[in-house]
């Protein structure tokens, strides 16, 4: 069996990102139930020099439609970090998600060869399409998607391993 590059990117950032709205949700009730500023949420971190929920919400949104902008050669839409409830939040990963669903398929596929040049401050890194996908893309969007359950779990939100697995 073999997987194309389009079924290892748009559908897996779809469905973490389905995912985390999902554990923003959880997060948004548990607030409103328990009578807590969703302000103290979104700006939660597991610690004082981490990034808060909303920063992590941000660069898994960023991570993934600059992955496929990458992978497909199609322009990635800018959008500014200044999110502060949870509705805009949401809004943030709706927008990315209608993204991912405006690429073509054949955009992704067969650029598992492709050079990716990654610029991170000073330092540039250069991929193929796979390795980038594999090494760089896909684990930071779980790692982001991954703290922000942390955040919330951290803070009394009611989640569990199949909220962040999406019913798997």
């Amino acid at each position: 069996m073999s997987l194309t590059m389009h079924e290892c990117s748009i559908p897996v950032f779809l469905r973490y990102l389905n995912n985390l709205s999902a554990l923003l949700e959880k997060g948004t009730s548990y607030a409103s139930e328990k009578e807590i500023e969703y302000s103290i949420l979104v700006n939660a971190r597991l610690y004082p020099n981490m990034l808060s929920l909303s920063r992590q919400v941000q660069i898994a949104c960023d991570v993934t439609k600059g992955a496929a902008a990458r992978l497909s050669g199609v322009e990635s839409p800018k959008h500014e970090d200044k999110e502060t409830t949870f509705e805009e939040l949401q809004d943030r990963i709706a927008k990315t998600k209608s993204f991912l669903e405006s690429i073509d398929e054949a955009d992704i596929n067969g650029t598992e060869d492709k050079e990716i040049l990654l610029q991170a401050g000073p330092k540039e890194f250069k991929f193929t399409g796979r390795i980038f996908l594999t090494t760089f893309a896909l684990p930071n969007l779980l790692f982001h998607v991954s703290t922000a359950y942390n955040i919330l779990r951290h803070n009394g939100v009611d989640i569990g391993k199949m909220d962040y697995l999406g019913g798997a």
